[in-house]
């Protein structure tokens, strides 16, 4: 279940938000430096922490490409024919 926490801020003239109430940042682990997301439907904001990303992951994601790239048996010079083929293509579009 989910704990919903609520308090109330100020906006100065140059719109920041003066506070992020303690209580909150220590309920979400929010440290300084930490970036939000800042989303609105119109009639509500929505302020999403956005992780640091990890390193490890994008690791495992190259290797991935790697092996696939292995696999199938593609070369540096197929792809770099495929990304000229798509800037091509591209261009012919506009």
């Amino acid at each position: 279940m989910n704990t919903y926490l609520s308090d109330v801020t100020a906006v100065p003239s140059k719109g920041q938000v003066v506070v992020l109430p303690k209580a909150i940042r220590d309920d979400l682990q929010i440290e300084p430096g930490v970036k939000l997301m800042v989303i609105s439907d119109g009639t509500s904001i929505l302020l999403k922490p956005i992780p640091e990303p990890d390193i490890s992951e994008f690791r495992n994601m190259l290797d991935a490409a790697a092996n696939w790239a292995d696999e199938v048996s593609m070369t540096e010079d197929d792809i770099s024919s495929a990304i000229k083929s798509v800037r091509k293509a591209k261009r012919s579009a506009k």
